[in-house]
């Protein structure tokens, strides 16, 4: 004993605990529940009997009296109270159901519940934050320098967002970059060029001797609660090959603190008008420095 009391056994935890508890409660209920309808099933099966019997039997005995009514009416009582009492315990075996389900499920989501209806994820660094979408995930590929992150849809690689990072001494707004137009102009190698050079006709909606072409839909600019002023874009890209039907891409640039922060994204054109849109541009929107 001495022993044993030394060793001792490892203690339960809380948890532990609490799972052999409610274990318990949910056998006990469901073995009282279980037996009290056996009981009242054999209680049915007997008074039937009785009542056949006394049909087919020859009147050996007295007509029936008021003490015989009152043992009929008697185990009509018992068998009501059995069912009250059943009803009562599977009504307690449900409850306990529901308290696992509220304590052990909602917060585990074990039962497949839906936790974020709006499709995104808020997410937040040092420096700035973004609502990223669910089903972008994280990807090592850098197509430009200067990328801190780097997000790709899971679906369609062609679909992704970068945030860039670059050093601008001495700026502390975006506008003393220059005007929107400006700016956009400083970030041309966001877009590409053309690397082919040669002859063609005009075909396509393209420029003669051009294959590809850069359209601005859209310019603007936002400001923030803390007063930190946003350029923001959205370009749609056509090459010759026809890809996707081009190219959207949307642009978002701040400074502050003498760095200069981009988000730049790019959504396949198909991909845009089957709802991918709504998570480029909720991406892009949310995007505020801290």
């Amino acid at each position: 004993r001495a022993m044993y009391a030394s060793l001792g056994q490892p203690s339960l935890s809380s948890s532990s605990k609490k799972d052999w508890k409610l274990t318990a409660s949910l056998a006990l209920n469901a073995g009282l529940f279980a037996g009290l309808c056996f009981l009242g099933f054999q209680g049915g099966d007997l008074s039937t009997g009785i009542a056949r019997t006394r049909a087919v039997a020859p009147p050996m005995v007295a007509p029936r009296t008021a003490g015989c009514r009152n043992v009929r009416v008697g185990a009509e009582s018992r068998r009501g109270a059995m069912a009250g009492i059943g009803t009562f315990a599977a009504a307690g075996l449900f409850g306990q159901l529901n308290k696992a389900s509220a304590e052990y499920g909602d917060p585990a989501n074990v039962f497949g519940k839906v936790t974020n209806s709006k499709g995104f994820i808020p997410t937040k660094r040092d420096e700035y934050s973004f609502l990223l979408p669910s089903k972008w995930l994280y990807s090592t590929e850098r197509d430009f320098d200067n990328i801190v992150e780097r997000y790709q849809d899971n679906f369609d690689a062609v679909n992704f967002a970068a945030i860039i990072k670059k050093k601008v001494d001495g700026k502390t707004s975006v506008d003393q970059l220059g005007s929107p137009e400006e700016f956009l102009k400083s970030c041309d190698f966001l877009f590409g060029k053309q690397a082919w050079t040669g002859e063609t006709k005009s075909e396509g909606g393209f420029k003669p001797g051009s294959v590809s072409a850069l359209s601005l839909l859209d310019i603007d600019e936002r400001t923030d609660k803390k007063g930190t002023k946003y350029y923001n874009y959205e370009l749609l890209s056509r090459t010759a090959d026809g890809d996707e039907g081009g190219r959207h891409k949307l642009v978002s640039a701040a400074v502050k603190n003498g760095q200069l922060y981009i988000v730049f994204i790019q959504v396949g054109d198909k991909r845009w008008f089957k709802g991918t849109d709504k998570e480029a541009l909720g991406l892009r929107d949310s995007f505020t420095l801290a």
